[in-house]
Order: structure tokens, then C-alpha cells, then sequence
């Protein structure tokens, strides 16, 4: 096994819960080809859908050029290129890369690395949306399956503070696992987009939080117990970020629970950690 992280970036790892890798991605082997089946991927629902645009060539800028226009046309065609682009095998290739794997081996000194089923893909963040931001969350209740895992977060598209870079509060992995609720009847929104903190606003108070504008091929590493959320999208494009989700087989919390997954998997965070939902506000 090789070390991927120096001393100090693992200092900072285990200090704040997170640490951003600048330059981590080979852009002309590993993302750009990602960038291109979007492009192609785009470029076929535009002409099922029968739009004519006239579409600016591939470039790692304008690999979603003409999204807007489908999405404009019919706001479910977003859904089709989501769930399209997360079956690129440039992707898949991505999510099980040696480098990955080391990562997980090196931070949580293990020899079995495991990666999280049906929690990698690719998020679309369209401008003034917000049914699909994700609130203020531990990725533990979401994924289970280890109390150790890492969230692997890395832009497709250079960001900037308007695009809205993913909010992290650092050092808050300290807290241990938060108990939860669901406002699912309130919010509308269900699964592990439902879920609240307890004591949200006085938690995440206790904390400065920060927003790394992270680049095409830098990458956003966090544990699973810090607190982040979803930026706001006030620019005029989408947000195109990866998300890659690995645990470890040898942590003795996922043993006990046979390393069941969580919302991805079809499975409910209540039936898995009844303890830590917060029975007096969960809702139906």
C-alpha cells in the first residue's frame, strides 16, 4: 500500500474532517473523458427532443452546453441525463481507481476497503432549485454501512461562490453521530433528504463553516460525520460534481450491523439505528 496523503494532510484530516487535494484527478486521462459522454450524452437527448441549438463545441468550459436548453424544454429530461451520466464508464473507472482505495487504507489503517453500493454519482445543481439541496447532514445516516467511511467530492466545473461550493463546518466530525428526525410532511422532500439534526440551529452555531472552491480534478475529502450541506446555485449554470462514497469492512459498528447500506440500498436509517431518531418529532 502507498501513502497518497503527507503527515500534514492527514493532521489536517483528522483535525477538521476534511481536507481538499489539489490536482488529485489526472484531468486529460480521468475527467476529461467523464466531460465528453456528458457532452455526447446531451448532444443525443437534443436531437430525440428536437431542440436546435447551435452548440459550442467540446471543451472542459462547455461540456454541458445545451442542458439548460433540454431542461428548459422539459425539466424531466434533467432526471434522464442524471441517472444517464452516473452508467459512464470513465466514471465507473473513476470510482474503483488504486488511488481511492489507498486513500481509505492510509486514513483509516485497514487492509479492506469497501465501496459504498449505489452511493456514487454525479449531482446536477441547476440554478434557483432547492427541492434537491441537501440540508445540513452527517453522510453516516444516508449511507451506513461503516462509522468510518470518506466522501470522495470533486467538481466537474471549475466552481465559484456563485455556483455554490459544497458548506463544510470543520472539526464538527467531533460530535459522534447526531440523532436525527424526518420532516418529510413538512419539507416535502423524503429519504435522507428528509432528515433533520437535532438542535440544528444551535449546532451548526457552534461552528465557522467554510466553502472550498475547489477545480476540475481537485478533490473534497470528508469523513463521514462532518456536517455539510449543499451550496446555493445563483449563477446561470449548473453545478456538475462527483460524489464517491467508500467505508471500511473492519470497522466493528458495520460488522455488528452486517454493513447494511441506507436510503440508497432501499433500506430505512429507523429500522437500522431506531436509537438515534428522535421519536417525539419524527413524522410519518
Amino acid at each position: 500500500m502507498s501513502n497518497i496523503l503527507s503527515d500534514e494532510q492527514v493532521s489536517l484530516f483528522n483535525k477538521n474532517g476534511f481536507v481538499v487535494l489539489k490536482g488529485f484527478y489526472d484531468i486529460d486521462n480521468q475527467i476529461d473523458p467523464i466531460l465528453l459522454a456528458i457532452y455526447e450524452i446531451i448532444g443525443i437527448c437534443l436531437v430525440k427532443n428536437n431542440i436546435d441549438i447551435d452548440r459550442k463545441p467540446f471543451s472542459r468550459k462547455y461540456f454541458d452546453h445545451g442542458y439548460q436548453a433540454l431542461i428548459k424544454k422539459d425539466r424531466s429530461i434533467g432526471g434522464v441525463i442524471y441517472d444517464a451520466v452516473k452508467q459512464i464508464p470513465a466514471f465507473q473507472r473513476l470510482v474503483s481507481c488504486q488511488k481511492h482505495e489507498d486513500l481509505v487504507k492510509q486514513l483509516r489503517t485497514t487492509n479492506l476497503a469497501g465501496i459504498a453500493s449505489g452511493g456514487s454519482g454525479i449531482r446536477i445543481d441547476n440554478p434557483a432549485e432547492k427541492q434537491y439541496q441537501a440540508p445540513w447532514h452527517q453522510e453516516f445516516p444516508a449511507q451506513l454501512r461503516s462509522l468510518d467511511g470518506l466522501i470522495f467530492w470533486s467538481p466537474l466545473r471549475n466552481l465559484t461562490h456563485e455556483l455554490g461550493p459544497v458548506e463544510i463546518c470543520p472539526q464538527s466530525h467531533q460530535e459522534g453521530i447526531i440523532p436525527v428526525y424526518s420532516d418529510s410532511q413538512e419539507s416535502g422532500k423524503s429519504g435522507a433528504y428528509a432528515l433533520r439534526l437535532e438542535n440544528e440551529e444551535q449546532l451548526i452555531a457552534k461552528y465557522k463553516s467554510t466553502a472550498p472552491l475547489a477545480n476540475q480534478g481537485d478533490l473534497v475529502l470528508m469523513d463521514w460525520l462532518v456536517l455539510h450541506r449543499s451550496g446555493t446555485n445563483s449563477s446561470a449554470e449548473s453545478r456538475w460534481t462527483m460524489q464517491i462514497r467508500y467505508f471500511n469492512f473492519m470497522d466493528q459498528l458495520g460488522i455488528s450491523k452486517d454493513w447494511k447500506g441506507s436510503f440508497a440500498n432501499g433500506v430505512d436509517f429507523r429500522d437500522v439505528f431506531p436509537e438515534l431518531i428522535l421519536k417525539s418529532k419524527d413524522l410519518p
